[in-house]
């Protein structure tokens, strides 16, 4: 089965183009991921080492932590700058466009928090009718 029509209208003033979709896709998975929604809410507040962000995101694995900071830098949202001590420092923070993304990552961020009770009551009242049918 195929689609029969997959032209999108664009707005006026931007011509749509096809991949579009694809590359906001990417960047909406990117900072859409529960970790780095909430690694940029942390690193609002200024630059944190490695281990500090690891203690205050609960749950996060090492590797994990590594993979999310190493896309956020690969998307030019975050830095990492490492200074020449013993043991060597790493500072992770928010580069000019992760600032840019700070608020609306933050209201969400604030949305789920304010809303889980709401989410997690329909959650189980969906669950408890999906077991009766």
């Amino acid at each position: 089965m195929k689609p029969a029509h997959t032209d999108v209208t664009a707005s006026p003033d931007r011509q749509h183009l096809p991949g579009d979709c694809t590359a906001v896709g990417s960047i909406l998975s990117r900072i859409g991921d529960k970790w780095s929604v909430l690694v940029i809410m942390l690193l609002g507040d200024g630059p944190r080492r490695f281990n500090e962000i690891k203690r205050m995101v609960g749950g996060i694995s090492q590797r994990m932590l590594t993979l999310t900071l190493r896309g956020l830098e690969r998307d030019g949202l975050v830095t990492r700058t490492i200074y020449p001590t013993i043991p060597p420092r790493v500072d992770y923070e928010l580069t000019e466009l992760g600032h840019s993304l700070k608020a609306p990552v933050q209201h969400l961020g604030s949305w789920a928090f304010e809303n889980l009770p709401q989410i997690q009551t329909a959650r189980e009242r969906f669950d408890k009718n999906a077991e009766a049918t």
